[in-house]
């Protein structure tokens, strides 16, 4: 009696070559911008305890629990913001490694939404220490965008036909 091969309902998607060495390295790039992202979460949560001197020296106007209350809103913005940093920076690079294109065309928008943001931190007063970071994560991004788009990358992301 015949039986039927068993079906996932996902379709079938070609084989793919192996990555070449200038994705390999970006993928590289990408764990280390989730690395430095990491370490910067640290240390800013670690700094966080000047916070509320800085709130009350820049608004000398808030009561206490005003101070208390814009004091957890930063720290949980910076917890909430570096976690999804880090987030992105290992699901893009899972996803570049597989050839996913998509994730390609979204690294290259997430770097250039850092782009943007650099320039605000840059305009802003900083520490040397609140500089580097931000600085170093855009390096990061910089040279994976670059093996990114390379032409030996380009062909490992093109799509792949059936045959």
């Amino acid at each position: 009696m015949y039986q039927p091969y068993p079906s996932t309902d996902k379709p079938v998607e070609p084989d793919r070559p192996p990555a070449p060495q200038s994705v390999l390295n970006a993928v590289k790039l990408m764990y280390a911008g989730a690395a430095v992202s990491t370490v910067s979460l640290i240390i800013s949560l670690v700094s966080i305890g000047g916070t509320k001197d800085a709130i009350k020296k820049a608004k000398p106007s808030l009561t206490a629990a005003q101070v208390n209350q814009l004091n957890t809103f930063i720290i949980a913005l910076a917890v909430v913001s570096g976690v999804i940093g880090v987030a992105l920076w290992l699901w893009m690079a899972q996803k570049n490694g597989q050839g996913r294109n998509w994730a390609r065309i979204l690294s290259t928008v997430l770097f250039g939404l850092a782009t943007l943001d650099l320039f605000g931190v840059v305009s802003q007063p900083k520490t040397v220490l609140g500089l580097v970071f931000p600085v170093l994560t855009w390096l990061i991004g910089l040279g994976t965008i670059v093996l990114l788009w390379r032409r030996e990358s380009s062909e490992f992301f093109k799509p792949r036909r059936l045959v």
